[in-house]
């Protein structure tokens, strides 16, 4: 059987084997890292190495890390757990982040997807995107931190897509996920540097400093580490990919592709393509029959190929637009399948 072609790492990124070894490793450490007990503080002792490692991996200090569930999570904690005047969200920025703020300020992006800030007041709580799922289009977090703080106000950053590739923003909160790096699913973080007016949402026995309520999921714990830890050894991926990005590119322009925000500072992992007249579903069917698996937008929208909001917002229609994104493990060989397929399928719209 011919191998399949992975081309959706912005959904999810295979799991690392470091990953899946720590993994093993950590579920015979079965015990509850709260117990007092020998086995529990031996749990206990994982647990805090783990926070260690991956606060060494992001430049961040371990006091400031607690565990969640996943990015969705994260992000419901910074948005709800931070006292706020007015919260303010970017109107590209993920459903997640949406639904957790539904009384949001909308802020307006511009045909880019660059955010235009409005004027900030003391006590605005502003959530941006480090880099857009969908179009991989970079905020510039410095330049936005140093405008919020200068006015009072404080940031929540989704780093759910740029974690293991970009430094870590220098927002006051931080979200991250680990089965976007490598890691397994139902597990992130959130970085707190400013614990200042901030509460848990999810209360319980007291865990993560009273921020999280909840036992640790060690297990997935341990493989966030790992594989945090191997992305960080593979310095040289991000450049090495994004020369498969660019090469894809400019074949499909070629080609008569356009490729959405192609000017703005993006993520060497992510493109948005236009195939004219070719809606986006039959694409994806086309391509998945084909043995290459993109997609047409965030997988949280999965089971249904709409319109894209954050499309929208940039004034731009997605209807036959797809998202592809590379990974660690992405090869020429592949892209130029990928490549290939794609002019099949483009040929065939113009004979039709």
């Amino acid at each position: 059987m011919k191998a399949r072609i992975y081309l959706d790492w912005n959904a999810t990124a295979p799991m690392a084997v470091p990953a899946v070894e720590a993994m093993a490793e950590a579920a015979r450490a079965w015990a509850n890292p709260s117990s007092v007990h020998a086995e529990g503080r031996r749990a206990k002792a994982l647990l805090e190495d783990c926070r260690e490692r991956i606060a060494a991996a992001l430049g961040a200090f371990p006091q400031q890390i607690v565990f969640t569930s996943g990015g969705t999570e994260a992000l419901a904690l910074a948005l709800n757990g931070a006292k706020a005047n007015r919260r303010l969200v970017l109107a590209t920025e993920h459903t997640a982040v949406l639904a957790a703020a539904p009384d949001a300020v909308i802020v307006p992006v511009d045909a880019n997807g660059l955010a235009q800030l409005p004027t900030l007041q003391a006590g605005d709580l502003l959530a941006v995107s480090h880099a857009n799922n969908e179009t991989g289009v970079i905020q510039p977090l410095a330049q936005i931190v140093e405008t919020a703080h200068a006015a009072g106000a404080r940031v929540v950053c989704d780093a759910v897509q740029t974690a293991g590739k970009l430094p870590l923003p220098p927002a006051d909160f931080v979200a991250l996920s680990a089965h976007k790096l490598g890691g397994p699913p139902g597990v992130g973080a959130l970085i707190v540097r400013c614990a200042d007016d901030f509460a848990a949402i999810q209360k319980g026995g007291g865990q993560e400093r009273g921020l999280r309520g909840g036992t640790e999921n060690l297990v997935g714990i341990a493989g966030f580490a790992a594989a945090l830890e191997a992305r960080r050894a593979d310095t040289d991926w991000p450049a090495r990919v994004g020369a498969l990005r660019d090469r894809m590119e400019t074949r499909l322009s070629a080609l008569g592709a356009e490729v959405v925000a192609a000017s703005a500072p993006r993520l060497p992992t992510t493109s948005m393509v236009r195939m004219a007249g070719v809606p986006a579903a039959t694409q994806l069917i086309r391509f998945d029959m084909a043995g290459i698996a993109v997609s047409s937008g965030s997988a949280c929208s999965s089971g249904k190929v709409g319109a894209s909001h954050v499309l929208a917002a940039m004034g731009i229609g997605s209807a036959d637009v797809i998202r592809v994104s590379l990974g660690w493990t992405t090869t020429e060989a592949e892209i130029d399948a990928f490549c290939a397929a794609w002019e099949t399928l483009a040929a065939a719209r113009q004979a039709a």
